[in-house]
């Protein structure tokens, strides 16, 4: 699994600190948007000509990582 920290970084200049794509202003949460909408990853490289795959993919193990720490401190009942 591809280490996210290698490939996203928040920069308090940059999108006000939110995580984006290293070297890019593409936020991670708009690539995970684009994948849970079902788009493929050649068409979110096509949407974000700066985005390289391992962008993608780091976002999905920044995601699968988030979703592990969710396991340890489950969601207060809706």
């Amino acid at each position: 699994m591809v280490d996210w920290r290698q490939h996203l970084t928040s920069d308090s200049a940059i999108c006000h600190g939110q995580l984006c794509a290293a070297s890019t202003r593409v936020l991670v949460t708009n690539i995970l948007d684009s994948l849970a909408e079902g788009a493929t990853h050649e068409e979110i490289l096509r949407s974000y000509p700066s985005l390289r795959a391992v962008h993608i993919e780091a976002a999905i193990a920044y995601a699968a990582e988030l979703a592990r720490e969710e396991s340890l401190l489950p969601l207060a009942e809706l």
